[in-house]
């Protein structure tokens, strides 16, 4: 971990680099980062809100609800999407230049917070156009954001040594992270989760992030035990996704 501090400077070049190809010849730019989640939003607006009746879960509009909820995931999953691929994507630079490769998945992870602050911007502009005011819970948006982002990188970094190894997890993260939403509370409230099973629940580390940070956004009551535990899986996602990576580091100039 020290020699990443070293090369911090080339982690900063990483991330403005993502973010460059990310937006070279867009036409909408970084309006994407809010058009995603708000077509998705849209779409199970009218599919789960209505069709399915769990507008009448949540409290207030379903829509906002929905929207709150998919914007650390929607920046989890394409953080781990993007992290997943990177060392594949960089082959030819792993394989001439000697850095810390774990700079690479890092930095894609770093680049989605981009997309988050857009999208964030918004989310400020849609709470007074749905009534909603401004509580104290508000400060508490940064610590969700911050187990969202370990989150992100414990997955990424784990998934960009898997996929060097294995191609086939190329194909299996799409796959994953579409089951791993609907085993998050993106679509639906904390509370819908029998009280035996909350626990077990919360060791998925992306439920404590989604329901917390809505329900600081919001100002509704932060379930603080599931915080606690989502962090600490976070922390440990992240460990593993470490160790993981240390361990295959050896040998990426020959397989990437």
């Amino acid at each position: 971990m020290p020699e990443l501090w070293q090369y911090r400077e080339l982690l900063y070049f990483f991330v403005w680099r993502d973010v460059k190809v990310r937006y070279k010849q867009t036409v909408l730019g970084a309006a994407w980062a809010v058009l995603q989640p708000a077509a998705t939003a849209a779409i199970f607006t009218a599919v789960f809100g209505h069709l399915a009746g769990l507008s009448r879960q949540v409290p207030g509009p379903y829509a906002l609800y929905v929207f709150a909820g998919l914007l650390p995931w929607t920046f989890f999953a394409n953080a781990v999407t993007q992290a997943g691929g990177s060392l594949v994507g960089s082959g030819h630079l792993i394989s001439k230049v000697y850095f810390p490769r774990l700079l690479v998945p890092a930095a894609a992870v770093a680049a989605g917070l981009v997309d988050l602050a857009v999208s964030l911007l918004v989310l400020g502009g849609l709470l007074p156009l749905y009534g909603v005011a401004p509580t104290l819970g508000l400060l508490a948006v940064p610590v969700f954001v911050l187990v969202a982002l370990v989150s992100a990188a414990g997955a990424g970094i784990l998934l960009s040594a898997l996929t060097v190894a294995y191609r086939d997890f190329r194909y299996v993260i799409g796959f994953a992270l579409q089951f791993w939403m609907f085993a998050t509370p993106v679509l639906y409230p904390l509370d819908l989760i029998p009280a035996e099973w909350r626990l077990a629940y919360a060791l998925n580390p992306m439920a404590g992030a989604v329901s917390g940070f809505r329900a600081a956004v919001l100002g509704e009551p932060i379930a603080l035990g599931t915080t606690l535990v989502s962090g600490v899986s976070a922390l440990g996602l992240l460990a593993l996704g470490v160790l993981y990576f240390q361990q295959v580091e050896r040998r990426l100039a020959d397989i990437a």
